[in-house]
């Protein structure tokens, strides 16, 4: 069992940042973030594996940043000129297998954190 704890969300105007971070109680290869807008479908927003290659929505290239620390059980997510569609509930996620986790059948998920971008 690997826990994953969320912190960071919040509410931002347009045009703000926020960072979100992620703790993982132990390593896995893949971690990455996902979101839920209300009545939507959950997609995938960004990803990193343990050798640092990453992948993005297209929506979110250029505004948003994924890092992981040295331990690489910590990740982060700096997101900067949010706009309101970045809304929704950011779920991080862990799994052995990256492409598993950007399917969006990561084994491990966090319960999840606000945020919300007003125009």
């Amino acid at each position: 069992q690997v826990d994953l704890v969320e912190s960071g969300g919040g509410s931002v105007q347009a045009g703000g940042s926020l960072t979100l971070s992620c703790v993982a109680s132990k390593f896995l290869y893949g971690m990455g973030w996902f979101r839920q807008a209300p009545g939507e479908e959950r997609e995938g927003v960004a990803a990193m594996d343990s050798r640092d290659t990453t992948v993005y929505a297209d929506s979110v290239k250029g505004r948003f940043t994924i890092s992981r620390d040295s331990s690489k059980t910590t990740l982060a997510l700096q997101m900067n000129n949010l706009r309101p569609n970045d809304t929704g509930m950011y779920y991080c996620v862990a799994d052995r297998f990256f492409s598993a986790l950007w399917a969006g059948k990561g084994d491990y998920w966090g319960r999840g954190i606000q945020v919300t971008v007003s125009s």
